[in-house]
């Protein structure tokens, strides 16, 4: 067994580390393939603008000519400035059941961090926390929802083996619209929505001023809101707008909702319809074939995933956050909806955890876990 250095800047290298990850799942049924395009542009250090500010290596384990395990080592810039450390990141780890590979891997991009001047290792983030990130320790049962990550259980034995330990876990809740949609819950969002009156209005999609006015509505709310969440950085302009233009393609716009008071905005909250019921079915991963299942496919979708929600420091503890999740609530169930996943959510954040769990009737159905070690 060998490992093998691909070079990032190479469209063909990109491509084999991209689709190495076949290798591990092509029998998995609960895996969702990804968008081959997507990755690559994920990937792509020259277009895509996270690369402004951070470095990647791309690494295969190979035995002879199969491949048994991949990794990723990440250097970001922005985020040590942010918290003040030298936090590198591994990321797109996959590996055969087998302690030798991983921690082949884990070396191996524990050495490029170390050279690059990082003190610890941190992972899995793909390639960071505004990204897919997280692996999946507790909820293996039901496949993962659009830009979550899957893997198999096996996987945190063998980081664990390496000797990572958990820093930071993260919640996914499930919601149901048989059960959330209390009278109680009802009552409450009507006395919010009276005493703070706050409106609740959807993102603009069509007029192209409008939607770029809101982009940068909704930008400097998520920069504001989550600036003091743990392992949070802020998204430049350019990593935004291309973020933006992404979830355009597959965002319902009467799910992304902007919360206004007075006229000024208050809050917003981000749902995407979990395209992965769409795309579990686009074995092969190309493109033509991912767009065919999507058209032919998307009116089955049952679920919606809360990807974003966030409410300004001054608009903080009035209840928005609970008529933001009840608008979306509503508006899913008027498209047959009968599905939400909220995730993720900090173990840390008390507040968010308590409301899902005892005003929402939400069930905490999968766990996500960030490791990390010093290097020595």
């Amino acid at each position: 067994m060998k490992i093998v250095r691909l070079n990032e800047r190479s469209r063909r290298d990109r491509l084999r580390f991209i689709k190495a990850q076949w290798q591990f799942y092509r029998a998995d049924p609960y895996w969702v393939p990804p968008l081959i395009f997507d990755r690559m542009k994920l990937l792509d250090v020259r277009r895509n603008p996270f690369y402004e500010h951070s470095k990647i290596a791309l690494f295969l384990a190979m035995d002879g000519g199969t491949t048994v395990g991949r990794i990723a080592a990440i250097v970001n810039d922005n985020h040590n400035r942010t918290h003040g450390d030298r936090v590198g990141f591994f990321g797109f780890y996959e590996s055969v059941v087998s302690q030798e590979v991983t921690d082949a891997l884990l070396d191996v991009a524990a050495e490029w961090l170390a050279v690059h001047g990082m003190t610890h290792i941190r992972g899995p983030v793909n390639p960071s926390m505004n990204d897919e990130c997280g692996l999946l320790v507790e909820g293996f049962e039901r496949p993962p929802v659009v830009l979550m990550p899957y893997n198999p259980p096996y996987y945190a034995e063998l980081l664990e083996g390496w000797g990572l330990e958990k820093v930071m876990d993260l919640y996914a809740y499930l919601l149901d619209q048989t059960s959330y949609r209390s009278e109680k819950l009802q009552r409450m969002i009507g006395i919010v929505r009276e005493r703070t009156g706050v409106q609740i209005r959807a993102m603009n999609f069509r007029d192209r001023a409008q939607f770029q006015r809101d982009v940068l509505t909704i930008k400097d709310i998520y920069n504001t809101a989550w600036e003091k969440n743990w392992g949070f950085v802020k998204m430049t302009d350019a990593e935004f707008d291309f973020l933006a233009a992404d979830l355009k393609q597959i965002a319902d716009p009467n799910l992304v909702l902007i919360a206004e008071i007075d006229g000024k905005p208050a809050g917003f909250a981000l749902a995407l319809p979990d395209i992965n019921q769409c795309l579990t079915h686009n074995r092969s991963g190309w493109l033509l074939t991912g767009l065919w299942h999507l058209l032919t496919k998307r009116k089955t979708i049952d679920l919606v995933r809360i990807i974003v929600l966030g409410v300004l420091p001054q608009y903080r503890r009035t209840g928005i956050d609970a008529v933001l999740y009840w608008e979306i609530g509503e508006r899913a169930h008027a498209r047959g909806i009968r599905w939400g996943e909220a995730s993720w959510i900090l173990e840390t954040n008390d507040a968010m955890n308590h409301a899902l769990q005892n005003t929402m009737r939400a069930v905490r159905y999968k766990t996500y876990r960030l490791y990390e070690r010093e290097l020595g």
